[in-house]
């Protein structure tokens, strides 16, 4: 199979291509997910001339089974949880409650670490969330929820792979769902890249100071 994107950056280029009614308003802001979003979110930022800012998730993933996420918080407090995902992994209550514990902790320290970015105030705006990829959905799902309530006018999902179902999995959550691609046999996001090395926060800072803002101290 022909890989579609070289790396996160094309990546970018090419779900810009797909959002370009969004070009040149100044009502619209791109929100990346960390930390893979980052680099495909600031391309599309980029193309749109739009404002880029972060929404940081954390995926709560089964113990034992980093391959099977149970669902995903965000800040405020918005938590997305899979029933099935749960079933299936046999993940109890209060197993649940300690890796929800865990994850917020590394939520706030993410925040903190990234506190000092300027931020763009959702409210009446259009917001496009971006991540590099949607599998099950969680994250995405656990950052919309957290953005409703920072009442923007419009909300747009945007990735550059995910599963033929993807818009389905986001559901009425976002007001839009835009995609790339949407194979019928999608197996994991890794394949659909040239290079799908993990982000560092160091080229998440380096990402933000090109767009204008000064980049945190390293953690």
């Amino acid at each position: 199979m022909t890989v579609p994107f070289s790396d996160r950056s094309a990546a970018g280029r090419a779900l810009a291509g797909r959002l370009q009614g969004y070009a040149g308003r100044d009502d619209v802001v791109v929100m990346a997910l960390l930390r893979g979003g980052v680099p495909v979110a600031a391309e599309v930022a980029r193309a749109l001339r739009a404002p880029l800012e972060l929404l940081i998730v954390r995926k709560l993933l089964a113990p034992g089974r980093p391959e099977l996420p149970l669902g995903a918080l965000a800040g405020g407090g918005a938590m997305y949880v899979d029933p099935q995902a749960i079933a299936e992994a046999g993940v109890a209550p209060a197993q649940l409650e300690g890796i929800v514990a865990a994850e917020s902790v590394e939520l706030i320290r993410r925040h903190a670490m990234y506190s000092a970015m300027p931020t763009v105030v959702p409210e009446g705006r259009t917001v496009i969330v971006v991540d590099d990829c949607l599998v099950t959905g969680a994250s995405m799902c656990a950052a919309l929820k957290t953005l409703r309530s920072a009442k923007p006018a419009w909300v747009v999902a945007a990735v550059p792979v995910g599963p033929c179902d993807s818009e389905d999995r986001i559901g009425t959550v976002a007001d839009e769902f835009v995609s790339v691609l949407n194979p019928t046999d999608f197996a994991n996001a890794g394949r659909y890249y040239g290079d799908f090395t993990p982000v560092t926060d160091e080229e998440v800072r380096q990402l933000l100071a090109r767009r204008g803002g000064e980049p945190p101290p390293a953690a």
